[in-house]
């Protein structure tokens, strides 16, 4: 399917951190390129909200992490890492992302999921169903449902191009380079 992009679709931009934090890691030993894949969601259309939904953990290693994403304009919601009885953790934000994305719909006409999550499918097919928006979906292919990206409008695949949307990855000798 060919989906139409114009610089006049109003746009707004959801990311689950967690799920591309870990594919990034677990998939290329790297951090995301956050400033590209932001690039690449908006497409030269009109940015109505770019929202990042964060983990904190006691130690706030990740302030900078924070602040870093608020620079390139993106807004970030953060709740603390939940660790229950036992040593077990947990940390998502599927149901925040997803009351947000509906409540957000009625002013966008176009909705970038970025996430590789399956239980978002509801959420995709009841945006296009119900507020007729388009669904854009960016993710690591390799870690990603593919019943989102069936699900999706349109898919961009980050492993198409891991230098291009990764800091820090490895070569296949496992050095180290980056994209300038």
């Amino acid at each position: 399917m060919t989906v139409i992009k114009h610089k006049e679709q109003r746009i707004g931009v959801f990311i689950d951190t967690q799920n591309l934090y870990h594919s990034a890691k677990n998939l290329y030993q790297a951090k995301v390129n956050f400033k590209q894949v932001l690039d690449d969601a908006v497409a030269g259309r009109a940015l109505i909200r770019a929202i990042a939904y964060l983990i904190t953990t006691e130690s706030e290693d990740e302030k900078n992490f924070f602040e870093a994403l608020e620079k390139l304009g993106i807004e970030t919601k953060s709740k603390d890492l939940q660790i229950f009885f036992g040593g077990a953790k947990k940390a998502d934000w599927d149901v925040g992302i997803a009351v947000d994305a509906i409540k957000l719909a009625p002013k966008l006409d176009t909705i970038v999921l970025i996430s590789g999550d399956g239980d978002f499918v509801p959420l995709v097919e009841y945006l296009q169903t119900n507020e007729g928006c388009q669904v854009e979906v960016i993710a690591f292919g390799k870690s990603s449902s593919a019943k989102l990206i069936e699900a999706a409008d349109d898919f961009t695949d980050l492993c198409q191009d891991p230098k291009k949307y990764l800091l820090g990855r490895k070569d296949r000798k496992g050095r180290f380079f980056s994209r300038k």
